[in-house]
């Protein structure tokens, strides 16, 4: 179980230092942005969640998607126009909230697609024309070796803008993460590291958050290993950069060894035992105002009760610095793609967003607790202790955007922000629908709700 997607529910509320009682006189709250285009661009389906993608690259938008048909589709348009062209592809989703979508646009506008992939033979597809998404077609392989179990792809670029394509090949019993470059002269892929990043060693998955690259050109990456399917039992928060996604190191600059493997203890963040409560995907990464990685995680206490900490390299070492005194725990445990808050055995009980500078010296998080509910944390930048601190807050969307459209017990709302250039000049574009939550990615029993309608909304905080 991955978490790539998640609903967060945000409260104009913070926390006192080690308290849980919110302190709303703290913040100023400023107005949301506006919506300034809403386009219709499928219905899809709504009994589960899954990830779709925004591509904006330049003046054309891509947007990849299951329709109501759970048929792999993209659609295509220039963003002075209202109509969408249409390219179904030959794959079709069951009920595995892993097979999420995602794309890139090569230098010579040639767009690249992947997903529908949990443990399964590699799925991915290219444009043969620049900016033509009828032009997609399948190929069979990237480069024809560690093709057959493929899971969590991601395109990037590289130090020297290169097209990367990662992802983790092999189940719990050994998986290995792949790094692929493409060579835009050949339209081939080869491997950009001669051997796997890290190695389960047949035993072990690995569960990513990056490569994050920060302000001084440095690419993070942050993970924990897990022993079997069972959430639970994620274990050893661990941290390695690189200036060239090859050559990795410590923090400290202590050279890591290819593939990675459990026991280079130098990699270390926090060893977490199996059954400590970490989760994989609740990692973050951030960089205070000297670069330096923060990393924020929950884990039980001495006592068993779920805290949120935020870890620094200070001093020689990484320092704990914990952000919540709760006096609960949360334990969780199970198969597949798992709920945060909700009830039943099916669901995980916390989530956690990343950090965000707010303010000079000014850090903030949100969170959800299944006991606590809702609320922020107010950190300050140089101790990263929680502080009272006033500060100016807009709520990230518009209140027209908060409330579901379809009428059915449990539906929340997914969003999808834009992978590409937007964003700029106060302008944004989100994807946004709405699905009952996870369900361990098994089928769910009618009645089910109706198709959501898949919108694109332009937003503007001018």
């Amino acid at each position: 179980m991955k978490v790539a997607m998640r609903r967060w529910i945000l409260a104009a509320a913070m926390l006192s230092a080690f308290s849980t009682h919110a302190a709303e006189e703290q913040i100023e709250m400023k107005p949301p942005p506006r919506v300034e285009e809403a386009l219709d661009i499928a219905e899809v389906p709504s009994d589960f969640p899954v990830g779709f993608c925004l591509l904006t690259n330049g003046r054309r938008q891509y947007v990849a998607y299951y329709d109501k048909h759970r048929r792999m589709t993209v659609a295509s348009r220039t963003i002075d126009s209202n109509k969408w062209q249409y390219q179904v592809l030959p794959s079709n989703v069951g009920w595995d909230s892993h097979n999420y979508i995602t794309m890139a646009v090569d230098d010579d506008g040639r767009l690249h697609l992947s997903g529908n992939m949990h443990c399964v033979p590699l799925i991915y597809f290219r444009t043969s024309k620049p900016w033509n998404i009828a032009t997609l077609e399948q190929l069979s392989a990237m480069t024809g070796k560690d093709e057959k179990q493929c899971t969590y792809p991601t395109f990037m670029r590289d130090a020297d803008n290169r097209l990367i394509f990662h992802y983790r090949d092999g189940a719990y019993a050994g998986g290995n993460e792949i790094y692929n470059v493409y060579d835009l002269k050949t339209k081939t892929w080869k491997r950009l590291l001669d051997k796997p990043l890290t190695d389960g060693e047949g035993r072990l998955y690995t569960y990513f958050f990056g490569p994050l690259r920060s302000p001084d050109g440095w690419f993070h990456i942050v993970w924990v290993w897990r022993d079997t399917a069972d959430c639970a039992t994620n274990h050893h928060l661990s941290y390695a950069r690189s200036r060239d996604l090859r050559h990795w190191e410590s923090v400290s600059g202590k050279k890591a060894k290819l593939p990675i493997t459990l026991n280079n203890k130098s990699l270390w963040i926090d060893p977490i035992p199996s059954g400590g409560g970490i989760l994989n995907g609740c990692q973050t990464l951030a960089f205070d105002q000297d670069n330096r990685p923060i990393v924020t995680y929950h884990k039980s206490d001495s006592n068993g009760n779920m805290q949120i900490y935020a870890t620094r390299f200070e001093n020689g070492r990484w320092v704990q610095h914990l952000l919540t005194n709760w006096s609960k725990p949360v334990t969780f445990s199970g198969k597949g793609t798992m709920g945060f808050i909700g009830k039943g055995s099916g669901f995980i009980g916390i989530a956690i967003s990343g950090l965000t500078r707010v303010a000079p010296g000014t850090l903030t998080m949100t969170f959800d607790h299944r006991d606590y509910g809702s609320g922020r944390l107010v950190i300050d930048e140089a101790t990263l202790r929680p502080i009272n601190r006033k500060i100016a807050l807009a709520n990230e969307y518009p209140n027209e955007l908060e409330r579901p459209q379809i009428d059915f017990e449990g539906i929340g709302i997914q969003r999808a922000g834009d992978i590409g250039r937007s964003g700029e000049d106060g302008i944004r574009y989100i994807l946004q629908w709405e699905t009952l939550p996870s369900n361990q990615d098994s089928p769910r029993k009618s009645p089910l709700p109706k198709p959501s309608m898949l919108k694109l909304y332009k937003l503007s905080s001018k």
